[in-house]
């Protein structure tokens, strides 16, 4: 037993050391992006069109993903968040999201210039590509990132509540945080803060509203014992590999070119979640002696997440070892959660929201290229305004509005309802007809 603890304590300190003895990597700052072509470009247009499936793929990958982990009794009322949110999110970014992100002259928030894609036909670019190809392809970080959030309130949330939360919360926080660090106008992106694909825009806030909403609502009801019952892990693992696999458009699709930048942000996406899966596993082996498929999941997706801000920008060894590092602060995170007493069901504050908001700080120190005109001190400095500037705003705005709607028309479900399963009693079916 003596020797036995040695080793697990020898191995953990290794994985500590492991990434000071690799880093070792050259930078280059202050590189000018290339310039857009002017025209159609065919070779774009495609990847484009195959990135856009593949990160709306991403959502039932999701839907598995929680699906999975959840109580049978609430199974079909989980999924459902993701795919209620694809028909919700799809009419808002047509009527007026998209406008809202992408047009008008102010740094903090768009307008109504590009609402029902107003003066967009097929012929009007977007760099290489078709703006519809544009819309398209963020329009999928717009469905997907309000089924993020429903991990943090799953089993205990109305199904009305929820599509308001995330209806107002996208107009409200999503669209204006997107438009300040993608829109070129932005003042994040004018300040030179590096998100290639939403660590920020997509996870930080979406895992902080969360964190918001789960505040106001409170914890589940039933012994916490029976709470961390997970009925299909099968579905859980099945969802991180699909979430995996769509994520290579994801963050290689978010320089809208088949280019050099894409395949290095194509191979950092199977380098740093296989990097934080394997440090995940070893965490738990060296904390409990049990290696789990719950814990390989979170830590495949906890490297996702730390890498998606960092995707265009990293190399190999700086992917690897943002991968490694991850795990240990994801896995507190989680740890400590029952500590400051909050009920994340699914713990999307302790990846979504800690890990967008440390790959945001690594990807200004790991970086091969900073922002034009801006030295690594004040990159660092930069990602680090973004994250406490776009948090900050999404946890007031999302408290109030998740407070609001609690006090309004009621954002959790009756206590019997709850006890006797969200799916039976907002959907009338059941996940399993065993």
């Amino acid at each position: 037993m003596f020797l036995k603890k040695i080793n697990k304590n020898f191995m953990f300190l290794l994985l500590l050391l492991f990434p000071l003895m690799i880093y070792g990597q050259e930078t280059q700052t202050n590189v000018t992006p290339e310039a857009t072509a002017p025209s159609l470009d065919k070779a774009d247009t495609t990847w484009m069109l195959v990135s856009s499936a593949l990160v709306f793929f991403m959502i039932p990958g999701l839907a598995l993903f929680y699906g999975g982990i959840v109580r049978s009794k609430n199974i079909l009322s989980t999924m459902m968040h993701s795919f209620v949110a694809i028909l919700v999110m799809t009419l808002q970014w047509t009527i007026f999201g998209y406008s809202f992100v992408f047009s008008g002259s102010n740094p903090y928030f768009g307008d109504f210039n590009l609402a029902f894609l107003e003066g967009i036909d097929s012929n009007t670019l977007e760099g290489s590509i078709p703006k519809y190809v544009h819309f398209l392809f963020q329009g999928m970080f717009a469905l997907i990132t309000p089924a993020l959030i429903s991990g943090a309130i799953a089993e205990r949330v109305k199904l009305s509540g929820y599509v308001i939360f995330i209806l107002v919360w996208s107009t409200l926080v999503y669209d204006p945080v997107a438009h300040w660090v993608w829109a070129s106008n932005g003042w994040l992106f004018q300040l030179g803060a590096l998100d290639f694909a939403g660590g920020t825009v997509v996870h930080l806030i979406s895992g902080i509203a969360g964190l918001a909403a789960a505040l106001v609502i409170g914890k589940r009801k039933g012994d916490p014992g029976t709470l961390t019952h997970p009925n299909n892990m099968t579905y859980t693992l099945l969802g991180s590999g699909l979430l995996w696999f769509g994520w290579f458009g994801f963050n290689a699709g978010s320089g809208l070119a088949v280019n050099g930048i894409a395949a290095r942000a194509f191979l950092v996406t199977l380098i740093a979640p296989a990097a934080a899966g394997a440090v995940w596993l070893l965490i738990e082996w060296w904390h409990t002696s049990k290696a789990t498929a719950l814990g390989a999941a979170s830590g495949i997706v906890a490297g996702l997440v730390v890498i998606t801000p960092a995707s265009g920008f990293v190399g190999v060894q700086g992917a690897l070892i943002m991968g490694i590092l991850v795990s240990p602060i994801c896995y507190a995170a989680i740890y400590l959660k029952g500590k400051f007493g909050y009920d994340d069901t699914l713990d999307a504050f302790g990846i979504h929201g800690v890990g967008g908001a440390f790959g945001a700080i690594l990807t200004g120190i790991f970086a091969l290229e900073l922002a034009e005109g801006v030295s690594r001190g004040s990159q660092i400095y930069v990602q680090f305004l973004s994250v406490i500037a776009t948090g900050l705003y999404s946890f007031v705005v999302s408290y109030i509005l998740a407070l609001a709607i609690d006090r309004t028309i009621g954002f959790r479900i009756d206590e019997e309802k709850e006890i006797s399963g969200l799916d039976q009693e907002i959907h009338g079916e059941k996940g399993y007809d065993i």
